[in-house]
């Protein structure tokens, strides 16, 4: 048995971190699905930005919409709904089957509206509304000014991926938002089955740290992180005001553990997916990562409810000079600032492409 069926097995998603025109058009996806258990998928602009730089497989949807006066954002968002509407009837079976927890695939918004809540709410709201498929994230970053909007896309219907999360407090944080969502629609005779996850980014914690800590010290404080952020899932499910809002019908917001590509080169490739297989989440991983995991992953032990060793870890960074409150801080700033620079090399490359495309028909 592949150890992607194990982890499957295990009760753990296993969803890719990638989307592309042929992704969908090879076929590729549907062997994913059939033969590596992927049971969702996620997207960025990074990776939409690779995807149209790099082929010329969206040339035809653009000179088309190009003839119909679009441009710019609005013939992006159009070209990436293509895509997620085409992956989310793919991974429709799996939604059906698991009655929506999973089968999932994510849009973001725009990351220029990262610190504006009113314009990220509407968005929100537009994409899922246009996409018209009940298993499509939006992605909200859960930075200060996010928290209000995943709350009230809760709050509207609109299933939320919370990305952009560093630690287990920003996690508490959108896991809050979400929970006021869900207990005002209770609250409001609204169904509470609104599904969301929580994407809590991890190899970038190590990538921060690297040559600054002991050597001894490299690639453990992804892994610890994840784990405290575990900890406090589990515990926030076990409490009563969570099991109060299972009881009426809602649902977890499963944790999710996003950036899961060992950046270290000495490290091993498979790393965090091995190190954080744990029940009722989700890991989503690049290509390469699910190949390399399907190729010659493990899976042994099982994160600890507890934490296990995360404290103590998390002490010896601190012992490092590393202070992880101000850290996490910092990776949500740079992360958020890193997106909109994704962002705008997308645009780029848009207009980029628009030129050339409309030069060639003349």
């Amino acid at each position: 048995m592949k150890a992607t069926r194990k982890l499957h097995d295990l009760g753990q998603s296993l969803w890719l971190d990638n989307i592309t025109r042929n992704l969908l058009q090879s076929g590729t996806l549907r062997r994913y699905i059939d033969d590596l258990s992927v049971t969702g998928l996620t997207s960025n602009p990074t990776i939409f930005d690779h995807a149209i730089k790099n082929s010329t497989d969206y040339d035809v949807a653009i000179r088309k919409k190009l003839e119909e006066g679009k441009s710019g954002e609005q013939l992006f968002f159009e070209l990436a709904l293509e895509d997620l509407t085409r992956a989310a009837d793919l991974f429709r079976p799996i939604f059906d089957q698991t009655c929506g927890v999973d089968g999932w695939v994510s849009l973001e918004v725009s990351p220029l509206l990262a610190h504006d809540t009113k314009t990220t709410l509407a968005e929100a709201k537009e994409l899922h509304a246009r996409a018209e498929r009940p298993n499509l994230f939006i992605k909200i970053p859960g930075t200060k000014e996010g928290v209000p909007a995943i709350e009230e896309a809760i709050f509207a219907g609109v299933p939320v991926n919370v990305t952009l999360l560093f630690s287990a407090e920003q996690y508490i944080a959108a896991a809050e938002a979400y929970l006021r969502g869900i207990e005002r629609r209770i609250a409001a005779g609204l169904r509470p089955d609104v599904a969301s996850v929580a994407s809590l980014f991890i190899s970038r914690w190590d990538s921060a740290v690297m040559g600054k800590v002991p050597g001894a010290l490299n690639d453990q404080l992804g892994i610890a992180v994840g784990k405290r952020a575990y900890q406090t899932y589990r515990d926030l499910l076990d409490s009563p005001r969570w099991q109060r809002v299972f009881n009426a019908g809602a649902r977890p917001q499963r944790l999710l553990f996003a950036s899961t590509g060992t950046k270290d080169p000495k490290a091993s490739d498979v790393l965090y997916i091995k190190m954080l297989a744990a029940p009722l989440t989700v890991n989503t991983m690049p290509e390469g990562t699910l190949k390399a995991f399907a190729d010659h992953g493990e899976v042994n032990e099982i994160l600890p409810a507890d934490g296990g060793d995360c404290e103590a870890v998390l002490a010896r960074f601190a012992a490092a000079d590393i202070d992880y409150h101000a850290l996490a801080a910092k990776l949500q700033d740079d992360g958020a600032t890193s997106f909109i620079k994704s962002w705008n090399e997308l645009m780029a490359v848009i207009a980029s492409k628009s030129a050339t495309l409309q030069a060639s028909s003349r």
